[in-house]
């Protein structure tokens, strides 16, 4: 990791190879200067779209979803407060609609929560044409920029792993949260990123594939239960609908009993942990149905990311590739709902089944694919909004914080009960000098407050990352 103050003029220009190096010649000097015009040049440009679109996701991220579900939940008053005006209804619905894509879904389907990870792993996808296209024109060899992507790898697995234990006893070895997955997955896209689209192509249905075949070849629990069912009943108290959310087919992938948390009860007690043993074992589940085997199928969505960057780096018009994008997003849907038909808003007796459900918290294949869909369909918007139609000031606000998205995640991670907490400090002076009470309207105990609270925390980040783009101060690794 390295903080990065880019000067774009003082930049060198690209080595000239020794082949077409010019040579002493008699030439006009008027010839010599047209010949000068064609040397490359590393391109230096942003596609500012993409860090509009990452810097809308990473502070939908930061947010925390704003405390809205908190406020649907424990102030009805506030909800129904205009049930006997016209509007009532519609006030009530958006606030509970609002609630419900902020928060994740129990298991299967999908809300606007749920595609925070896959858009961000997307556009690394996204960025990796980009930024090994800058190299290769710096002129690194495919060996150094191996090993800047396996150092990268690596980083972002340690960075993982060190979040996730700021509020642990001891180091919480877990590697299923957005930075330990990409890192985990980033080498191996970085392979294929100068492979063939055909080639591509024979990865990606490899990956889902593969994916698909492992989970379907884990033997279900039979019916008087296992050691994992016994362990949820005896150590947990769940109730087996907690595990058993489909039946057929797709019964391979109901939580807890699927094969990627049969691999993490053996993979994450290798690690040192600090829960008490049961029949030998520390680690059993995780709680949210969250697993380390993510990374693989979730390196599709990040190789779907660099097809889509290969595409906006192309030759083709840029009407052209608006087109593509919205229409690759439309055949991800095509796809996944062919593939689970029970995602759909309409359901036909006839047609109801899953050959592997649309669950986020373990990136099955059919979400791999939905959420692309998604992915492609955001991209596309904000590619047409910024770069088609040239709405810059628009796109300004979120790229800022795009530009700094590993910062920001670490502020959303680490700092942000230090914000309210020193707001709350600043407030209560200024309260005393000028002989208002600010400070209780933003942490009264009441559910308002507290969506009034998390707006006020998201602004002052968003303020030291506007700070930060002044200052030229970009963390990057």
């Amino acid at each position: 990791m390295a903080f990065k103050q880019p000067d774009e003029k003082g930049k060198q220009a690209a080595p000239v190879p020794a082949a077409a190096a010019p040579s002493k010649s008699t030439a006009p000097p008027s010839e010599r200067a047209s010949k000068a015009i064609v040397r490359p040049k590393v391109a230096t440009e942003r596609l500012m779209s993409l860090d509009a679109y990452r810097g809308l996701t990473m502070l939908l991220m930061a947010s925390g979803g704003l405390e809205i579900g908190r406020l649907v939940r424990r102030d009805p008053d506030f909800i129904h407060r205009f049930d006997s005006n016209w509007f009532g209804k519609p006030w009530t619905l958006f606030w509970q609609t609002t609630a419900t894509q902020l928060e994740h879904v129990a298991w299967t389907g999908c809300t606007v929560w749920d595609l925070i990870q896959p858009s961000f792993m997307f556009m690394v996808g996204v960025a990796m044409p980009y930024s090994y296209a800058s190299r290769t024109a710096r002129g690194q060899s495919w060996g150094r920029q191996f090993a800047h992507a396996l150092v990268r790898s690596l980083v972002l697995i340690a960075l993982g792993i060190f979040l996730r234990s700021t509020h642990s006893d001891m180091t919480n070895f877990t590697f299923e949260d957005v930075l330990t997955q990409i890192g985990l997955g980033y080498i191996f896209v970085f392979l294929l990123l100068s492979a063939p689209f055909i080639a591509q192509l024979v990865a990606l249905a490899v990956i889902l594939g593969g994916s698909w075949f492992l989970f379907f070849h884990q033997p279900l629990p039979p019916p008087e239960g296992n050691l994992v069912t016994r362990y949820m009943v005896e150590k947990r108290g769940m109730k087996p609908d907690e595990w058993n959310q489909f039946s057929g087919l797709a019964a391979h992938w109901n939580k807890h009993t699927n094969a990627a948390a049969e691999f993490d009860r053996k993979f994450l007690n290798y690690f040192p942990r600090s829960a008490e043993p049961w029949e030998g074992k520390k680690f059993w589940i995780n709680g949210g149905g969250y697993q380390t085997l993510n990374f693989v199928p979730s390196m599709a969505t990040m190789l779907l990311g660099v097809m889509a960057g290969q595409l906006l780096r192309g030759s083709r018009t840029p009407r052209r590739k608006l087109e593509i994008l919205i229409g690759a997003g439309l055949l991800c849907f095509v796809v996944s709902m062919g593939i689970d038909t029970t995602i759909w808003p309409f359901h036909f007796d006839r047609l109801t089944y899953s050959f592997a459900p649309i669950v986020k918290r373990i990136w099955t294949p059919s979400w791999a694919v939905f959420s692309a869909g998604w992915t492609f369909w955001f991209l596309a918007v904000w590619y047409w909004i910024v770069d088609m139609r040239g709405h810059r000031w628009f796109g300004f606000p979120f790229a800022i914080v795009g530009m700094n998205s590993i910062a920001v995640y670490c502020m959303a991670e680490l700092i942000e009960p230090w914000v309210a907490g020193s707001l709350k400090i600043h407030l209560k002076a200024f309260d005393a000098a000028a002989h208002t009470s600010i400070v209780n309207w933003f942490y009264a105990q009441t559910a308002p407050a507290a969506v009034r609270q998390a707006c006020a925390v998201l602004f002052l980040i968003w303020l030291i990352t506007l700070w930060m783009y002044r200052k030229r101060l970009f963390v990057r690794i």
